[in-house]
């Protein structure tokens, strides 16, 4: 079965792709599954294609892209790109490459970033639902808007703080060897007494004058002679021959006036011309000796640049300015040590701070959303299973000193074991919509919703999806018509006969789409006998 080629457009909320089985659904899945890491091979690639390739554009929310997720990525970002364009390739023999904004990149990176905005059921739910920092951020949704704020501002704050230890621990080094140090700013600030980056940028300009001082005099000498020749007429002369030829029969012609009044014109430029060649000339009658001064000065730069480990003159001069800072700081009787240790305990009680908020609001949520995750089990058909979110301390970090665990007891009596170990397959989709549902919204991709359920259990797991549908973009690949019969975009996947034969998906509308979805009920012959028994 192969896809030759499809673009989809999902809807904000609950998008349905149906088919019969078969048909080539669990090929979309696959496609998904490559940019969240997994594994190409061969496979993938139909016997008339040379590759397999797979693109989704994704809108993060504000602030996501400043996550440590997607730090790798960010040097391959054009500039003021705010979405992320991610690709996988798969080649024919099994080989594969990742892309981030179409530049290769780790598959690694690749699918660490897309984990953060798309969760998909099956091997990629247990890996998402074991992971840490997943089970923290959807409790932390569940507390709600100011607590979305205070892992921004931790974020920040976190930057901030590291960025003062750096700090601290650059002028304590240098403290405990301040007579060097001393040396140093001295030294930097007497060699660099006067230098400029215009300086630079005059003296190359005037090396590559002199460089050429022959091929400009002779150019300069031939326009000045055009111009205003020591001997005859020039261009100057003859264009004031022109205006008194002229004006002899000013008055009578308009349009010899107006010639008139041009060549005028022209003649007072054509003499400022003139003048500026000749001054041009006697400019190049410089010092032979000057070319030479000139690369004496350039290759004096070049050397404070190799002595002070600067890469550019800007960045010489930059650092000379920040020695006379330094030197003016410890002249005035600052302690830089104690400024930078002050800085750094700002920067750790406002961590702090934001951590125990975070904390704070985490107790206080914490049970109420294992209740709402226990609720939504029951009514989705998974009421005999007890929901836990077991809050700890751990090491601080950007997200705060806090993890959270999510544990299941599928029946009274065993124990509780994380989520991700306890259920498998439809079982564990189900329990990461439970969860999704109270603190969830990425986007999320359910293959496996429908597995061994139907009847009333079918039509709250689809309530539920509507739920979070609301917030939060849903594809359910499904053979159930309750889920069908409430998306907000319906796709179908289906076989195309040919040679070889294809699977081609579409969207549905109107009369299209109801027909599917009696499709998915039984058709309507089906449908016409059990009204028929009912009546019976």
């Amino acid at each position: 079965m192969l896809i030759r080629e499809a673009e989809l457009e999902l809807a904000p909320g609950l998008n349905a792709i149906t088919g019969e089985t078969g048909a080539g659904k669990t090929i979309l899945a696959q496609a998904v599954g490559l940019l969240l890491g997994a594994r190409g091979d061969a496979t993938l690639v139909g016997a008339q294609g040379a590759d397999a390739y797979v693109e989704a554009e994704l809108q993060p929310p504000a602030g996501l892209l400043e996550e440590d997720d997607f730090a790798p990525l960010l040097e391959l970002r054009p500039e003021d790109e705010g979405e992320i364009v991610i690709a996988r390739r798969v080649f024919g023999d099994g080989r594969t490459r990742a892309y981030a904004w179409g530049r290769s990149a780790a598959r690694e990176d690749v699918a660490a970033a897309t984990e953060r905005l798309v969760a998909m059921s099956g091997q990629f739910e247990q890996r998402r639902l074991a992971r840490a920092s997943y089970q923290l951020d959807v409790l932390d949704a569940f507390c709600g808007e100011e607590q979305r704020r205070r892992r921004i501002q931790l974020r920040a704050g976190w930057r901030e703080l590291q960025a003062a230890r750096r700090a601290h621990e650059d002028v304590v080094a240098r403290a405990e060897s301040a007579s060097e140090r001393l040396a140093e700013l001295t030294t930097l600030v007497e060699d660099t007494e006067g230098v400029t980056v215009e300086q630079e940028d005059d003296l190359r300009t005037e090396r590559e004058r002199l460089r050429h001082v022959t091929e400009l005099a002779e150019a300069a000498a031939a326009a000045a002679g055009a111009l205003a020749p020591d001997d005859g007429q020039g261009a100057v002369e003859l264009s004031a021959h022109a205006v008194t030829s002229l004006e002899r029969v000013t008055g009578i012609s308009k349009e010899l006036d107006e010639v008139v009044v041009e060549l005028r014109e022209l003649g007072v430029r054509l003499g400022d011309a003139s003048s500026a060649v000749r001054s041009y000339l006697s400019s190049l009658d410089a010092d032979p000796g000057r070319l030479e001064h000139v690369e004496a000065e350039l290759e004096r730069l070049s050397d404070l640049r190799r002595r002070h480990h600067a890469a550019t003159t800007a960045e010489l001069v930059e650092r000379a300015s920040a020695a006379r800072s330094e030197l003016s700081a410890l002249a005035d009787g600052s302690d830089p040590v104690a400024t930078v240790a002050e800085a750094l305990a700002q920067a750790e009680r406002s961590v702090d701070d934001l951590i125990e908020a975070l904390r704070v609001a985490r107790a206080a949520a914490v049970e109420p959303f294992a209740a709402a995750v226990a609720a939504e089990l029951e009514g989705i058909g998974m009421g005999e299973g007890e929901f836990v979110a077991d809050l700890s301390e751990r090491e601080r970090s950007s997200s705060g000193a806090d993890e959270v665990a999510f544990l299941i007891r599928p029946n009274r009596g065993l124990p509780f074991a994380p989520v991700a170990q306890t259920a498998s397959g439809g079982e564990l989709s189900r329990i990461a919509l439970a969860i999704a549902a109270v603190g969830g919204g990425e986007t999320m991709i359910f293959d496996e919703i429908d597995a061994g359920i139907g009847g009333r259990t079918a039509h709250a797991v689809a309530d539920t999806l509507v739920r979070l549908a609301e917030r939060a973009q849903v594809v359910a690949i499904t053979h159930l018509p309750q889920i069908a019969s409430r998306a907000d975009r319906h796709f179908s996947v289906e076989k195309v006969p040919g040679d070889p034969t294809h699977t081609r998906i579409r969207e549905l509308s109107g009369d299209e789409r109801r027909a599917e979805v009696e499709r998915m009920l039984g058709g309507r012959e089906f449908l016409s006998a059990v009204a028929d028994g009912a009546t019976g």
